[in-house]
């Protein structure tokens, strides 16, 4: 993986350049169509074309003016065009340019995204497939329930991740339209043909029907995608923290020479990187409102939403790619204790076998609800002085229909992951 934690491939998606490339792009765009219709004489699309050198400066300086960002863009450019600039931006309004750029920035990000998930599915089969039979303790509630091993449990991480792969690349394919139908969508001042041409060019669908804008719900979808992979990558995170936990202690974060993991406490080493991926998490999903909150507009289009986007679309992009990135650098230094794996499944003293002298009660012949409570009130008096095969092999009533050896044979972890071929088959790992 391309470690660029300081995103400079995000951070330019979203920089006001880029924005201002694309802008030059549709606009030139739009009168190459215009030309080929006959509408916009060779020599006009020419100079145009030769003339068209951004200055952000002087863009800035008109937008202080006129308070509009699309003007100020088209005014600069008729400065230095000259007559011809009457060519520029016919029959167009501001979304067509806008919102066609905006798409484009959000395919960008997205095949960022889809790289990042990429590298990270590769790691996780990886990862799956070397500690596959490092066997440790299931838990559901918090409480230990049966044996697995890590390896399995990255398996699901790694399924997971191929699923979030699966809808970033489907939400790529949401969000890749674009528009040029003029103020309300209706195509009054424009030819079709220039919304085809143009979305042709720049490899993105023309919005089949549209107001003064793209409808939001495109936009809602890919921030809802982008939600729902933040938040696979904190389940993992949160896990990390868990398995972290002192009394746990079966993975750790990486800690590196000289790092400091408390002011106060010089023992301290504490999973900050998985902390801080469940934190931004919790910005990512918020911003899901926000971009629902904007599908429903006055009529044809308001400006409500224009400033939301503005920070909800970078923030997310960028976020999701700063928590991916720092996913990959955990899994990449994770340090695993095997051993401390193996102890933990001895804390409650054989107790996660139970479920394996139950279903061997029951194919004796005995009722399930018997075959339970009998299982049941050998569990409850496990201390630290018995352990349950203790307890099993002392009770009566129980021994009626088990042997020594068959309860032994149900305490084996082995009876546990014999599947497990089976499991990592089916993935492919």
């Amino acid at each position: 993986m391309i470690e660029r934690y300081s995103l400079p491939g995000m951070v330019k998606v979203w920089s006001e350049e880029n924005k201002l490339k694309k802008m030059v792009e549709v606009e030139i765009l739009a009168c190459e169509a215009w030309a080929k219709l006959g509408k916009v004489p060779k020599s006009a699309l020419e100079k145009i074309k030769r003339n068209f050198v951004l200055d952000p400066k002087r863009i800035k300086e008109i937008e202080e003016k006129t308070q509009h960002d699309v003007v100020a863009f088209v005014q600069t450019f008729a400065e230095k065009i000259g007559e011809e600039a009457k060519y520029l931006h016919y029959g167009m309004t501001s979304s067509d340019v806008i919102d066609t750029v905006f798409s484009l920035q959000l395919v960008e990000a997205g095949d960022l995204l889809i790289e990042d998930l990429k590298e990270l599915v590769q790691t996780l089969k990886r990862l799956a497939r070397k500690y596959k039979k490092t066997v440790m303790i299931g838990r559901t509630h918090g409480i230990h329930a049966e044996p697995i091993t890590f390896g399995f449990k990255l398996a699901t991480w790694y399924m997971e991740t191929l699923r979030n792969l699966e809808r970033m690349n489907r939400t790529k394919e949401t969000i890749s339209y674009g528009k040029i139908s003029g103020a309300v969508g209706t195509y009054a001042h424009l030819n079709p043909k220039v919304e085809s041409y143009v979305c042709e060019k720049l490899r993105l669908k023309p919005e089949l029907v549209s107001t003064q804008i793209i409808p939001r719900d495109r936009y809602a979808e890919y921030l809802s995608s982008l939600a729902l992979v933040a938040s696979s990558i904190e389940k993992f995170a949160l896990e990390i923290r868990h398995l972290q936990r002192s009394e746990v202690a079966e993975v750790e974060e990486y800690f590196g020479k000289g790092q400091k993991g408390s002011s106060a406490m010089p023992h301290k080493r504490n999973p900050i990187l998985s902390e801080r991926i469940c934190g931004l998490a919790r910005i990512i999903r918020t911003n899901v409102l926000a971009g629902l909150e904007n599908v429903a507009l006055w009529h044809e289009r308001d400006i409500s939403h224009s400033s939301v986007e503005r920070v909800i679309f970078p923030d997310s992009t960028i976020l999701l790619d700063y928590i991916i990135q720092k996913f990959y650098q955990i899994l990449k230094n994770l340090v695993i204790y095997p051993e401390r794996m193996r102890k933990n499944l001895e804390l409650t003293k054989g107790l996660i076998f139970s479920q394996g002298i139950l279903l061997r009660l029951v194919d004796k012949g005995l009722t399930r609800d018997y075959a339970y409570n009998l299982v049941q009130r050998n569990a409850l008096k496990v201390n630290d002085k018995k352990t349950f095969q203790e307890l099993l092999t002392e009770d009566n009533d129980l021994r009626r229909y088990l042997n020594e050896k068959e309860i032994t044979e149900c305490f084996r972890i082995e009876n546990y992951l014999k599947n497990l071929d089976y499991i990592f088959k089916k993935l492919e790992i």
